[in-house]
């Protein structure tokens, strides 16, 4: 069975109406689901906001208490030029990442064989002391800590395909061997970061790949770079658990990127790291939504992943 994570709440975290980060996206998910009978067959996943102490394993006590204390104002405010917050902000953000802590949990007890979890804001981008690029809590980086601390895995894998490089993701485990940080992204494309050159730092060198993408590349280059570079860099690190930054924003239609994949090509992707998740930790995998603002597209490859992982 594969679980959902959704939860009304993360609709309160209000952007404005022409930013493209809005509830909107979240909107078009469910309801592409409920309309392909898919949501039917996925197991809801009941949440709570993730504790202080669960994001304070990522993010610095003063920038979380900074963004409570200025979602309380009641006023809207940008952390930076690009995104934006709400009085719903902070618990849309806490309940984000304690939604994919359920996610995983649920995995590791054995109720759901792997999960997906469209929550908003996004996380890849967000750093342990300021939001960017529309995220505020690393939610892909506070799960890995989760099953860490928590659960007392010691290897966690994150696949990252989201169109924009996970900055915020690579530079929290950028010295840090026991997370294999991969992503495949368009370069040169904000936030600038992302070159192949970059593999770690310290103890953590070549524990991260990336793999940049030129404007214009689509599913086919995708599926090489994962059967290519991915698949054995897995076979190498051998993970525990699997997470995936789930950006659809690399398709043909997305506005905000140059790179021409199509939902097909994501169910592949999709495919692929289910593989490796049944070669390498019993089939472990939780994918967290990050990017895609085209409407129709995002719900289509989304509709696409979860075909997947239901088989």
């Amino acid at each position: 069975m594969t679980g959902i994570g959704y939860h009304p709440a993360f609709l309160e975290h209000r952007t404005g109406p022409r930013h493209p980060e809005n509830p909107q996206r979240l909107t078009a998910i469910m309801r592409r689901l409920e309309a392909s009978n898919l949501l039917e067959k996925l197991h809801s996943l009941e949440a709570a906001p993730a504790s202080r102490e669960a994001i304070t394993a990522v993010h610095t006590p003063s920038y979380m208490a900074d963004i409570e204390d200025q979602c309380n104002t009641g006023r809207m405010f940008r952390p930076d030029d690009d995104t934006v917050a709400s009085p719903g902000t902070f618990t849309a953000a806490c309940l984000a990442a304690g939604t994919c802590l359920a996610a995983a949990d649920a995995v590791l007890q054995g109720k759901v064989r792997n999960a997906f979890c469209p929550v908003r804001p996004p996380g890849h981008h967000a750093l342990p002391d300021h939001a960017m690029g529309f995220c505020f809590f690393n939610n892909v980086a506070i799960t890995a800590r989760h099953l860490q601390k928590v659960h007392g895995l010691s290897r966690i894998a994150i696949v990252d395909w989201d169109v924009h490089h996970g900055n915020g993701t690579q530079d929290i485990f950028l010295q840090d061997p026991s997370v294999f940080y991969f992503s495949i992204h368009q370069f040169p494309l904000y936030p600038g970061s992302g070159r192949a050159s970059e593999t770690g730092e310290g103890p953590g060198r070549n524990f991260t790949l990336n793999i940049p993408l030129r404007s214009g590349a689509g599913d086919a280059e995708a599926e090489r770079a994962f059967h290519q570079e991915l698949r054995p860099a897995m076979d190498r690190f051998k993970p525990e658990f699997l997470l995936v930054s789930a950006g659809f924003d690399g398709h043909r239609d997305d506005p905000l990127g140059g790179l021409v994949m199509t939902a097909d090509g994501y169910a592949n992707l999709t495919r692929q790291v289910m593989e490796m998740a049944d070669k390498h930790c019993e089939g472990r995998l939780v994918s967290i939504l990050e990017g895609g603002y085209n409407l129709e597209a995002l719900a289509a490859s989304v509709e696409a992943h979860i075909r997947i992982l239901l088989d």
